[in-house]
This record gives C-alpha cells, structure tokens and sequence, in this order.
C-alpha cells in the first residue's frame, strides 16, 4: 500500500538517523499532551472572552429594547428550524441566503447613516454611492463612531445604543419582519418561513446581536470582538494588518516545513521496505460476521446515491429559488432541509464505509470470529439505520417547525455536520461505543498475544477508541451555549473527528493491511502508522483554531490557528509522494487490488489537492477575513469531503470486498469506469463551476463588502447563475460514475451471500 511507507522520522533527528521505534510511542503521546494542552487552554480563554449577551439593550431614554432573554430565544428559534443551513452567522452556514451578521450590519448601518444625515433611515446604498467623495468620507466616520465605540456596561449587563442607532435599528426590525415572513425567492427563504411575530422579533434580535460583536470594539483593543469581520466600509470593519503578517508567518512556515521535508526525503537511501508479491493473493471465504459486514456496504452505497440526489436538488436553489425544474417543491422540501441531508448522508455513508472496514477487518487481524458476532454486526446495522432514518425525518420536522421546542432534542440542532437532533446523537454515539465493543472482541486474541502495548495490534484498538469519544464532544455545547463556545467544540466534531482521529484510524488500518498482506514488513508498517499520527496531530490539533478566527475569538487565536493549519499540508504533501512508493508493488499486487489501490491513490490526490491546496486557501487569515463565508469554502468542502474521505471510505470498502467477492462478481471494468468517471465529474464540478462561482464572490467581497458578496445583486447575478449552470456536465459524469459503483457493489454483495461461510478466519496466507 502506499500511504504507509513513510522515511519522514529523521525530521525528528540529526543526519539519517531513524527514529527508534520504541521511542515512536513516547513522541506520540508527549505531542498530544501538548498539542491538547494548546487547544483546550485556547478554548478556555474563548470561553472567557466570549462576545457578552447584554443583560438589556436600551435606547438614550433608557427604554428597553431588546433582553438577553429575547437574544437567546431567537438563537434557539433559528437553530431550530435548520440554522446554519438557511444563511450563515459570523460566516458559518449556507452561502445562498444573506450571512445574517453581515447583512443586518450594513442594513442598520445604513438606517443610521440615514438618520445622520437628513433624518431619513429609509437611506439606501443609492444614496449613499450618490454623495460626494468629500460628504461620504465624513458621514462614513460618523457611522464609524457610532458602531465601534462599545457602550456595553459590564457592571449592569446594559448595551446602550445612540438615539440615530436606535433608529436605525427599527429600521431593520421592520425589513426583517418582511423578509422572515414572507421569504425570498432569490436567497430560497421560503414564505412563512416564521410566522409567529414573536419569534420573527427574537431570531432578528439575535442577528442584531452578532452585528453589534462584528462591530463594536473589544474593550482594550482597536479591533471588535469577531476581529473586524465582515469586511464593510461603512462601518468601518478593515482587516487588520497583523493578519497580513501572520498569513505571511503561516506561508513562510510552510515553505520552510516543506523544504525540510523534501531535504530529508530525497536524501534518504532506500530502506527497501516494500516487499515483493511472489504469488497472486487467494480469494477468502468470508466469516458469518464478515458477510454481515457487507451489508454495510450495500447500507452505505444506498446512501451515497440519495446524497448526491439532494447535492443536486440543493445547488439547483441557486438558479431556482422556490423549485426544481418548475416543480414547486420548496414547501416540501425546502433549500434548507435539502442542504441538511446533503451533508448528513455525506457523513453517514462515510462514516458506515469505515465503520464497516473496521468490523471486517477486526476478525482479520485478530484471527478470532467471537461467538453471535454476526448478530452483532447485524444489530448494530438496525440500530444505525433507525438512527439515519430518525435523523433525517427529524432534521426536516424541525426546519418545517412541527418540533417547536424539541426540535433539539429529535429534530435539528441548527450547527453543520451536527445537524442531528440530541437524541440521535446521542444514540449515534451509543451505537458507536457497540462497535468498538465487536471490534475488541475480535482483536482480543491478537491483543493478548501482542505482548507489547504500543504494538499494531493496541494501535489499532487505541485509534478505534478516539471515534466514538472524539465524536462525543458534539455533547459539549446546547442550542444556548454563547455562539463561541459552541463553534469551539463544533470544530472538535468536524475538525478532530473527521479530519484527525478518523483519518489516523483508517490509516491505521491500511497498514496493518499492508503488513498482513506482505506489502510491508510488521515494524515498517508499525512505525509509519506513529509517524504519520504524529504528522497529522502534531500540525490537526492546534490547527483546529483556524476555523475560529471570525467567531468572537481572543485574536491571538487567529495567530496560533493560521501557523499551525499551514503545517497541516506537509502531511498531505508526505502521503503523495508515498503513492509513487506504492508502484514498487509487484504488477500481481497491484492487478488483485488494483481498484482499491486506485481509490486510495485517489484519495492521495484529493488529499494534496483538495485538502492541501485548497485548504490552504481558507487558511491565512488575509484570505479568510475575505473568503468567510462564501462559495470559495464549497470548493474545498467537496475536494475533502468526497475527494478525501469518501475516496478513502471506498478505499476501504474495495479492500475488504475484494477479497471475499468471487472472481465471477468482481467487475474490474465497470468500476474503473466508476473510477474515472466520479473524479472526472468531481474535476469539471469544480473546475466550471465551484471555482469561478466561489472566485468571483471573492473579488466581490474584497471590492465592496461582505455583505454585498452575499446580496441578491451578487447572487442573481448573470455570471453567478451561468456558472451553477455549468456544474451540471460535472455533476452528470459524477453522478454516472457513482451509479456504477453503487451497480458494482450490489452485485459483489449478492454474489458473498450466495458463497458459504466460513466459521473462522483462514489462516491461509494472502501472500507468499
């Protein structure tokens, strides 16, 4: 296998000396102390310095106009009923409707100005670009005082606002008592989207609370509490010069770490560690278990097809805002419900790949198939399908607001990738703790017979443990945490879940495949797999922070995330390099296993590319302070989410049918069909309509604003509307290609369970 063929310990020492491996464990566990000791020490000082919820914010006659209670209400209103998924707050969330923070900003900004200049807060962006250069400047820094001196009195917990703010914000009060109610086509709010005047008023309450932090200076500091983000000239938000030094720090680190990389790469001597295949491998019966596993598989292609269906549904909003293709589905399944499950069956189907993997392979490496381990496997299939199922309804009753209060706990909690109400997470959670249960009872002879606690076998265990507890920290925060603390453990989820512990693991697990099939020698493997967790935590933990630079963070924050998340690419950069070493393989090797060898070279690809590159592109904070929040995040999410770990999921999932599918079953030819034709579309996706679409909002963002990159002008707008347009070629190939795969993996699954079982693992080599 390529990925884990790494020579990259003498980074760690002088001249071509190795690391040792029995020290390998000692640097393993001394960099997450401190790589964790950094992010929680950072998340303690996030939680300090929350943006505060005014106790009350009065107008210059001391008359109340909002409470924190109406704050928090609407913040558990607009969670509720889909959140981030219709619009985005500091940036986070969907990227069709306005990102409410920076919208209602300029919105009251402009109200104020009006009041300001003739009493009028009926002013609009017309007439503001209508003024002379001379009266704009001057009624600009008018504006400015206004918004960024912070009256919020710690003492009392009273924000009080100025007499033109006050009305000003009225102004904004009244738009958005139009705008929630009745919709917009454009943005695919649907009408009635609220109803209730109440709630109308308090979810508007909590968009002007995050306007207010986006605006309102720190105490202390010349800069407001989201960092001056969104980038509006009106009020004032520039982005500040140091985060132009920190993103030169962050690309001068990376060149450096590269460089380094390449020095002691390429300087190397050949250590020989691939092994040659004297022999082609031998198709194996399958256990009980092992059978069961395969229906995983099916589970998990199911899902995959009805993901893509709604990735279609979800980008066709954005040229038809109230249907699809003239049918008006938007009251039944609207942009936000849509989106929602776009991104949940993204992580189910993904997720169930490796899940599966790692109940396949547990029988295989433990030589063991525990008593009732089908039923087991079995079980946990209901129950995970109950919690798909439940989760999905879910999700959807509360964006239809049918939950009301509950829909935290059985509907939508509002935040990406945690859409799934409390309870289903919770059951998630429990299901997972299942599987890891299986996964040690089929280890556990091998575990006993390792002798060594830091041995492949135990790592293979400790990175099954970090799935279910990392994933646990979606349990950190409720639907009325302060927005910045719930942001901080989100990104646990999304960040160290998917990209760090999930990732170590599969890593894992491709090396002990490597060594169980003689692709590596047993201590190769074992060191490459702690070199590479090492790579990826030492840099994937700190760099969590760089998700948080515009979420009412202290901004030494954006400091520590943006150098930190720049290192994340070299090991990207590593694992390319590493699939050139994976063609050494013997031509038999790679002809049994050529599929899932592709795939995994696949996920090579995407990795450097879609990770690495266009990671990098949301990394340094000069570019993000103008990217937050626009569709230049979508290219990077689709070359990760799919390019990376849904080619790695069906890496896996390749592997482990390969060997168990006849060879009658095992159409070689249609799934290098779907091979090239899902990164084909995935490439013309891209290329025609993500980066053009998402580059063009950038230049939109940099000239005028944030807000005016999210506006209906910019969003209607011809080039913006050719280029959704122009994803479809991209997103037909792909579609043709996942199809396919879906057909293949069908058929191998029918034709297992036609085959007997075998009751133990054969101890009969795959390889000489």
């Amino acid at each position: 296998m390529a990925n884990p063929t790494f020579n990259l310990g003498d980074l760690a020492v002088a001249g071509r000396d190795r690391l040792k491996p029995f020290r390998l464990p000692v640097w393993l566990v001394t960099i997450c102390i401190v790589t964790f000791t950094v992010l929680i020490s950072a998340g303690a000082a996030i939680y300090k310095n929350a943006p505060p919820i005014p106790a009350t914010v009065v107008s210059p006659q001391q008359e109340i106009i909002l409470t924190q209670a109406d704050i928090q209400s609407g913040q558990e209103t607009y969670l509720a009923r889909g959140g981030q998924h219709i619009g985005s707050i500091w940036g986070h969330g969907s990227y069709l409707a306005p990102d409410w923070t920076a919208d209602v900003l300029h919105r009251w900004g402009l109200a104020t100005a009006g009041v300001l200049y003739d009493d009028n807060p009926d002013f609009s962006q017309a007439d503001l670009d209508a003024l002379s250069a001379v009266d704009r400047a001057a009624l600009q820094a008018r504006v400015q005082q206004e918004f960024k001196t912070n009256r919020y009195e710690s003492e009392t917990g009273a924000l009080s606002l100025t007499a033109a703010q006050t009305k000003g914000l009225a102004k904004v009060f009244r738009d958005y008592q139009t705008l929630l109610s009745q919709g917009s086509s454009v943005h695919s709010i649907p009408s009635g989207w609220f109803t209730d005047p109440t709630q109308i008023r308090n979810v508007t309450a909590f968009f002007s609370w995050t306007a207010w932090t986006a605006s309102a200076n720190r105490p202390g500091s010349p800069l407001s509490y989201t960092a001056n983000w969104p980038h509006d000239d009106l009020i004032g938000n520039q982005a500040p010069g140091q985060f132009v030094i920190w993103s030169i720090l962050s690309v001068i680190v990376l060149i450096a770490a590269i460089a380094a990389f390449l020095f002691v790469y390429l300087t190397q001597e050949d250590a020989e560690e691939i092994q040659a295949v004297a022999a082609r491998p031998a198709i194996r019966i399958a256990t009980p278990s092992q059978k069961a596993t395969t229906l995983f598989f099916g589970v998990a292609m199911a899902l995959f097809f009805v993901q893509i269906v709604m990735g279609m549904v979800t980008a066709h909003y954005a040229v038809e805002g109230e249907g699809f293709y003239g049918i008006p589905i938007q009251q039944y399944l609207p942009y936000a419900a849509s989106r929602t499950w776009h991104l949940q069956l993204a992580v189910f189907w993904i997720a169930t790949c490796w899940l599966a993997a790692g109940l396949y392979f547990g029988p295989r490496f433990g030589k063991h198939e525990p008593k009732f381990q089908a039923w087991g496997n079995g079980g946990l299939l209901a129950a995970l399908t109950v919690v798909v199922v439940g989760s999905l309804v879910g999700t959807w009753a509360g964006i239809q607001g049918w939950l009301g209060e509950k829909s935290f706990w059985f509907g939508h909690q509002g935040y990406e990738y945690v859409e799934l109400g409390r309870l289903w997470q919770l059951l998630l959670i429990g299901g997972m703790v299942f599987w890891l249960w299986l996964m040690f009872r089929a280890l556990k002879p091998a575990l006993q017979a390792e002798g060594s606690k830091t041995g492949l076998n135990h790592f293979f265990l400790y990175s099954a443990i970090t799935i279910p507890l990392f994933y646990a920290s979606g349990l950190m925060y409720t639907n009325h945490t302060p927005l910045s603390v719930a942001e901080y453990w989100r990104w646990w989820v999304v960040h160290l879940w998917v990209e760090g512990f999930f990732e170590v693991f599969a890593t894992v697990a491709i090396a002990y495949l490597c060594s169980e099939l003689g692709f590596l020698k047993r201590s190769s493997a074992l060191r490459a797999t702690y070199l590479t967790t090492i790579l990826y935590l030492g840099s994937g933990v700190i760099g969590t922070l760089h998700h948080l630079y515009f979420t009412g963070t202290p901004v030494f924050i954006t400091a520590m995330g943006s150098v930190a998340s720049a290192l994340e690419v070299v090991p990207l950069t590593l694992i390319g390099f590493e699939v050139v070493k994976s063609l050494k393989l013997s031509q038999e090797a790679q002809g049994f296993y050529r599929m899932p060898l592709k795939f995994f070279i696949a996920t090579c690809f995407w990795n450097l590319v879609g990770a690495g590159v266009f990671g990098f592109l949301i990394n340094p904070p000069i570019v993000l302070y103008y990217s937050q929040g626009l569709n230049t995040t979508p290219i990077h999410a689709h070359a990760a989410l799919y390019g990376v770990y849904g080619s790695l999921a069906i890496a896996l999932m390749l592997f482990a049918l390969r060997e168990i599918t006849p060879d009658r079953a095992w159409d070689e030819r249609n799934l290098n069909f779907s091979f090239w034709w899902i990164n084909i579309g995935l490439v013309v996706m891209m290329a025609c309509g993500l980066i053009p679409n998402g580059f063009y909002q950038l230049v939109q963002s940099v000239n005028r604003g944030t807000w005016y990159a999210r506006s209906a002008e910019v969003v209607s707008s011809p080039w913006m509307q050719w280029t959704v347009w122009l994803r479809i070629p991209g997103d037909i190939i792909f579609t043709v290609g996942a199809v396919m795969l879906v057909y293949c993996v069908g058929k191998a699954v029918i034709a297992i369970f036609q085959q007997p079982t075998q009751a133990q693992p054969t101890e009969e080599p795959i390889v000489k």
